[in-house]
């Protein structure tokens, strides 16, 4: 794509916005920065940009600036604003920043999308990678954007670029022709801003709409919305799961390549818990044998791999009690998985801001492994209406009283979970942020709670009243309006 002297506003100046303006000024583009933050407001990259010749206008969006543009690029977070259908009516190209990199990008991509896992499939097939000898960048929706890798030693032939992406980044963008597209699973999330289930399902499909016969189109076996958006397509697809090309036999994962040849990973080399997971490295295997990397650098990251922060992390152990922390769960698919995942019974934590639809699906995972849920945030009163009839259900107005009432809760040899199936934008910066604060309050529960645990161990010893402070905490609990909430 030629673009010198070719006029792009970029809108929304986060790490994708930043990323993209500097990647078209290099190649001598004219471009304007937007964005309604003031200027102390923004990140120090901003002014980088200015000295490399970007205009920058601050404030509410002028339709006159957009409109006076070639393309406008926007951030996948920004909402439908009627200053872009403005300028989309008069004539401005509308792209998300992943477009605008996949001009130049040359390394074969591995694309990975679905409502759930592929952060953690994109990290696997970066180690994986990596552990090849191969350059390679692992980012897009996760971490580094996409326009990052144009000029990373992962653009060539023999690089490889691994690219999650989200259902925002398909919305304004025709370029992708990935070599493996992978579709991990569909389930009820972003109905907020995409509508309807349908309607969501068929952006995440987009993933193999650039393929070719000589492409590949991974998906679960068995799942019919996923293999039917791949069987529209022209990639060749393989399956992962049961009676697929990537399965479990008895104590091993094997991965069936296009070539025939297997690998094969013993179960207890792998570090990430939770048979979601399983699936996880299932799929990584299966694309990462679809671009050639070798059965010992498969084997090496996958024994090597933790999990990344936030995803069913053990943030604190205490009384025999165990914090986890799956703020990442942002959806009900997610938190399902999070739920089903615990080898304990455990108490809940979840709330926030909701996405649409309904939290049904968690019924039967409530059922066997959880006796108490607390609730936060916007949600709570749906959550509580829609799932209060399983367990006993709290209410909490800050996540610290959450983590409190729900650590009282807890006995030894279960555990405390938070899962939320919410968004955090209610009550926080981002997932992050949430489980961050999640983790400080399950170390500061735990400490109280071990505290009482040592009152009630002098009052036994000296005869006194069989009530102890753990025993106190509970019955004074409550919904949030108690002492223990407020």
């Amino acid at each position: 794509m030629e673009v010198v002297g070719r006029r792009f506003a970029v809108l929304g100046l986060a790490r994708s916005g930043i990323a993209c303006a500097r990647l078209l000024l290099a190649r001598g583009a004219a471009v304007t920065v937007l964005d309604v933050k003031p200027r102390e407001a923004l990140p120090p990259g901003v002014a980088e940009l200015e000295r490399a010749g970007a205009r920058v206008v601050l404030g509410p969006h002028p339709v006159a600036e957009l409109a006076a543009a070639e393309f406008l690029v926007i951030s996948p977070g920004i909402p439908d604003l009627p200053q872009v259908a403005a300028a989309e009516a008069a004539g401005v190209r509308v792209l998300a920043e992943i477009e605008v990199a996949l001009w130049w990008l040359r390394a074969p991509i591995v694309a990975v999308t679905g409502t759930n896992g592929k952060s953690t499939v994109t990290s696997l097939l970066g180690e994986m990678g990596r552990r090849a000898g191969r350059p390679t960048f692992a980012g897009a929706n996760l971490g580094t954007p996409l326009s990052d890798a144009v000029d990373s030693p992962a653009n060539a032939p023999d690089g490889l670029v691994v690219a999650e992406l989200s259902s925002f980044q398909f919305e304004r963008t025709a370029s992708l022709r990935p070599r493996v597209a992978v579709l991990l699973n569909v389930t009820d999330d972003h109905l907020d801003r995409h509508g309807t289930f349908e309607a969501y399902a068929e952006l995440k499909g987009r993933v193999f709409d650039g393929q070719t016969a000589g492409d590949f189109a991974i998906v679960p076996a068995g799942d019919a919305v996923c293999e039917g958006l791949a069987h529209r397509r022209k990639g060749r697809v393989l399956r992962f799961g049961p009676g697929g090309d990537a399965f479990l036999d008895g104590s091993d994962l094997v991965a069936r390549g296009p070539d025939g040849e297997k690998v094969r990973v013993p179960r207890s080399l792998l570090r990430l818990r939770g048979g979601h997971n399983e699936d996880n490295a299932l799929a990584a295997m299966l694309a990462a044998r679809c671009v050639g990397l070798p059965a010992a650098a498969i084997r090496e990251a996958l024994a090597a791999f933790a999990g990344l922060p936030h995803r069913m992390q053990l943030v604190a152990e205490v009384g025999g009690v165990a914090f986890y922390d799956d703020s990442k769960a942002t959806n009900v698919g997610a938190a399902l998985r999070a739920i089903e995942g615990l080898d304990r019974r455990g108490v809940l934590v979840a709330g926030g801001r909701e996405k649409g639809g309904s939290y049904a699906p968690l019924r039967d995972a409530i059922r066997a492994h959880i006796k108490r849920i607390v609730l936060i945030g916007e949600a709570r009163a749906n959550m509580k209406a829609q799932l209060g009839d399983l367990v006993p259900c709290d209410e909490a107005e800050t996540l610290e009283d959450a983590v409190r009432l729900a650590a009282r809760a807890a006995e030894p040899g279960e555990a405390v979970l938070l899962a939320p199936a919410c968004s955090s934008w209610d009550m926080f910066r981002d997932y992050g942020e949430r489980g961050d604060r999640f983790a400080a309050a399950a170390k500061a529960a735990g400490r109280a709670c071990e505290g009482e645990g040592e009152v009630r161990a002098k009052d036994a010893k000296g005869g006194s009243d069989a009530k102890t402070a753990k025993g106190a905490g509970k019955s004074a609990q409550g919904p949030a309006g108690g002492r223990d909430g407020r």
